[in-house]
């Protein structure tokens, strides 16, 4: 078995077919009693010549490089290689038969006229190359159909690979603009709590940093980025933000994509909060629902700043979503209650993390 495998697959297919071509044909001239004391020869020569002919028609394949060419060149090419090698193989063959008299006699002592004997081997030397040659096409056919199905594979793989690197790029510059602004406007009317802003976007800095790495972190830190955030713009927006948290402490260990959790909820302080003049409230619930862990952000306000502006966070969450899990997660966004926007996403729950 050790040597076998040291045997390339087309020997071993050339020896199998060429093989085959014996045995049927032995067994088919036994069945009709067609065996003289030279057939064995004149099979052993069919088998020696289809090889080697066969082998170098496959050499002629390949340097012309007839497989890698348009269809119809290729249908052409097949036809014109088929034919040509029937009528060589089948002329060698009438010569040695006649050189070496291993024609097959009849009763009376008489053989086949040249003209008829050089046909019929040209007309047999065609099926076994047409049929060698169809089995060629095939095999090469499937495996380069295996192969740009592996390509089109890594070539998604490697395009989805490069949007959610697009798409995290673009969420870090856009929340540390976003919390830069909230930064500035405390420098000059309270420069102390200023400080403590810096101080809380450096943790959300070194923690995003961390997450960069991942394409899906414990919902427990991602839950503590967005404490961070929120107590960031709580700094700015002092009473006006009310924050309320119902968490389920099972899913804490849930994976999330990182940074979506807090796009959402800087989502719902920049087009919500933001806008009401009295402020309002963030709710954040993590819940299993069904076969889903359920991650739902709600805010004061109405969905047109949300839909109308420039709607990058919620554009990449649902790319995020649809690029990391496909149909397994899903992102709506709704108005409630006539003044509360609720954004729902449902994650598949990975058991045993």
């Amino acid at each position: 078995m050790s040597l076998l495998k040291r045997v390339p697959t087309y020997w071993l297919y050339q020896l199998l077919g060429w093989g085959m071509v014996i045995i049927a044909n032995a067994f088919f001239a036994y069945t009709f009693e067609r065996l003289d004391e030279k057939y064995g020869y004149r099979l052993l020569l069919v088998a020696l010549l289809g090889f080697s002919f066969s082998h170098l028609m496959r050499l002629v394949i390949t340097r012309a490089n007839i497989l890698i060419k348009p269809i119809q060149q290729q249908i052409l090419g097949f036809i014109f290689i088929t034919v040509t090698f029937g009528i060589i193989i089948g002329l060698t063959e009438s010569f040695i038969f006649k050189y070496f008299d291993l024609l097959r006699k009849s009763s009376n002592g008489k053989t086949l006229p040249t003209s008829v004997l050089i046909i019929s081997n040209i007309f047999d030397s065609f099926v076994y190359l047409f049929i060698w040659n169809c089995i060629y096409y095939i095999y090469h056919y499937i495996q380069k159909s295996r192969r740009q199905q592996v390509d089109t594979l890594k070539l998604e793989a490697l395009i989805k690979e490069l949007e959610l690197k697009t798409i995290k790029s673009h969420i870090n510059p856009h929340f540390i603009f976003n919390a830069l602004n909230s930064i500035r406007a405390l420098i000059d009317e309270n420069p102390g709590r200023a400080r403590t802003a810096i101080t809380e976007l450096s943790n959300i800095l070194r923690s995003s940093m961390q997450a960069e790495k991942l394409e899906t972190v414990p919902f427990e830190k991602e839950l503590n980025i967005v404490k961070d955030y929120l107590a960031l713009e709580y700094i700015r927006f002092e009473d006006r933000l009310q924050i309320e948290y119902e968490i389920d402490e099972d899913t804490l260990d849930q994976p999330v994509p990182p940074m979506m959790l807090q796009t959402l909820v800087e989502n719902a302080i920049k087009h919500g909060i933001s806008k009401q003049v009295r402020g309002g409230v963030v709710k954040i619930i993590s819940d299993f629902k069904s076969d889903h862990h359920e991650l739902v952000v709600q805010n004061t306000g109405h969905l047109n700043g949300g839909i109308n502006g420039d709607g990058f966070g919620l554009a990449s969450t649902q790319n995020r979503l649809q690029l990391l899990f496909g149909e397994k997660a899903n992102f709506t966004i709704r108005e409630i209650y006539g003044n509360m926007v609720e954004a729902k996403v449902k994650l598949p729950v990975v058991i045993g993390v």
